[in-house]
């Protein structure tokens, strides 16, 4: 699970709108828990039902919350730029200003009486054709200013549309944030409700699964090859231990897609943000194939994800309570393993 928490304005509409329709689905599907706990036996059931919805709650959350902070930056690089076209747009006044005061002081005579009046006629005739320059000077650069007027207008105009949608963006994410709080602590009350013998149990190891997954291969002792992968790998056995944190990407804590991106942004790597986006952020290979520092994505809607290090294990953040530890490969349904 995830985070912690510029000027195309239908690339903002769609990234939101789908992030903000993720989490209106996500919401939808939490539903309403029940006022009284389970018995212990399907308590247990429970609390895992609770926490698989807050983490695919929390993964279009993460959605959300990367496409605002890229709109924010969008935002700040627009106004930026606004402020240096209305720094020209001062200038290109001010240089109109003085071409018009020269004009007026020197075009106060109807020209004709100005020519007989003259003791050069010459000089005069010189000064005319200077005016003249000036006049067509003048012209181009009024057209000019009307032009980066114009485009100032609609700069201004789409700034302000990102921000109103950056705020709405904000307002949601919110609101599923105190949805996805809600669940979790309803889920630490039924924990907390539960012998603590039962309790014990179920943090030592709140997910069961297998590690000698048909096919799947015997890597013990084996030497990661590749350097990024190695690296990731290392990174990820650091973080072990950490505190899972929702919406966080390390480095003091992480949720499941965090500590992905974290742990190969140690090796050089960019990964997105959410574990539906690092799912295709490589090549998808079988099982049977995988390799340490493979992504090993879970559920048909992809909403968790691990990192395999061989021995039928992931390293991975499992949910609030539980920090990274290592956990069997076939811990629940596997969707698809990536190699970045």
């Amino acid at each position: 699970m995830g985070s912690h928490r510029r000027l195309a304005p239908s690339g903002f509409d769609r990234g939101t709108s789908t992030a903000l329709c993720a989490l209106s689905a996500a919401a939808a599907a939490l539903g309403a828990v029940p006022a009284d706990a389970a018995p212990h036996h399907n308590t247990r059931a429970e609390v895992d039902r609770l926490y698989e919805e807050a983490e695919k709650a929390t993964q279009a959350y993460d959605k959300a919350d990367e496409r605002a902070d890229a709109l924010r930056r969008e935002v700040r690089d627009a106004q930026e730029h606004i402020a240096r076209r209305q720094q020209r747009v001062n200038t290109m006044r001010e240089r109109l200003g003085s071409l018009a005061g020269a004009q007026y002081r020197s075009g106060g005579l109807d020209p004709a009486v100005a020519l007989l009046l003259s003791d050069d006629p010459a000089d005069y005739l010189a000064r005319a054709a200077t005016l003249d320059r000036i006049g067509v000077q003048q012209a181009g650069r009024l057209r000019e200013l009307r032009v980066q007027m114009r485009q100032l207008a609609q700069e201004r105009a789409q700034a302000a549309g990102k921000l109103a949608e950056l705020e709405r963006g904000r307002k949601a994410v919110d609101g599923h944030k105190r949805i996805v709080e809600r669940k979790l602590a309803r889920a630490r009350q039924l924990l907390n409700s539960l012998p603590a013998g039962e309790r014990a149990a179920y943090d030592r190891a709140s997910r069961g699964g297998r590690a000698d997954l048909p096919g799947l291969p015997d890597l013990a002792g084996a030497v990661v090859h590749d350097a990024r992968a190695a690296a990731a790998v290392a990174a990820a056995r650091s973080a072990l231990g950490r505190p899972y944190v929702w919406g966080a990407s390390g480095p003091s804590g992480f949720d499941c897609s965090g500590l992905m991106q974290w742990s190969y942004a140690q090796a050089g790597v960019h990964l997105p943000r959410t574990s539906q986006d690092q799912r295709h952020a490589g090549r998808q290979i079988p099982l049977s194939q995988a390799r340490p520092g493979d992504l090993v994505v879970y559920r048909s809607d992809a909403s968790h994800v691990g990192m395999y290090v061989g021995n039928g294990r992931v390293i991975h953040a499992p949910h609030p309570g539980a920090p990274v530890r290592y956990d069997p490969v076939g811990m629940m349904p596997i969707s698809s393993v990536t190699r970045p």
